[in-house]
């Protein structure tokens, strides 16, 4: 029997929601279940360099807030304006759970590792760092695990927030 070409996910580092209301799930989170505080960013350009959509170069922006529930990331996404697939799942009916995430230092092999198994990158970007590093690529994995694939490259420094809720904390 031949060996099955394969990945050996280890762990998950971020959970990915997309919704249409970025202020209003944080809020709930927050009010509801005590999960914050919350950095709050919008990301696109000039801050991310380097953006793709299925193939292509393509700008468009997104505000994100991030937190951690223990080692795990939690990322609310709302999509701003540009083609991405964030816009692409609100408008086939979805919102809420829409990738799972890990950080990887070898961002450009894990990459190609996980295109040889057919898993091509559906929307990408780069530069976000405060030193112009950071990556992040979307793969479509969703035949085979209902949800997408992110494989991201934390930046060295990441940006100030331009935003934190609760402000108070």
């Amino acid at each position: 029997m031949k060996a099955i070409d394969r990945f050996q996910l280890s762990r998950i580092d971020q959970v990915g929601l997309v919704v249409r209301d970025l202020a209003a799930v944080i809020l709930t989170f927050w009010e509801r279940l005590g999960i914050g505080p919350w950095q709050i960013y919008t990301y696109g350009p000039p801050l991310v360099k380097e953006m793709t959509y299925r193939g292509r170069r393509q700008d468009y922006r997104m505000r994100v807030a991030f937190t951690m529930l223990g080692p795990l990331m939690l990322e609310v996404i709302e999509p701003i304006e540009g083609l991405s697939i964030y816009h692409e799942f609100l408008e086939s009916g979805r919102e809420g759970l829409h990738h799972v995430a890990m950080y990887v230092d070898d961002f450009e092999e894990t990459v190609a590792a996980l295109e040889r198994l057919g898993y091509p990158v559906i929307q990408s970007g780069r530069g976000y760092g405060l030193q112009g590093d950071g990556a992040y690529a979307y793969l479509d994995t969703a035949a085979d695990l209902g949800l997408i694939l992110e494989v991201a490259q934390a930046p060295k420094v990441r940006m100030p927030p331009e935003a934190v809720f609760p402000p108070d904390i």
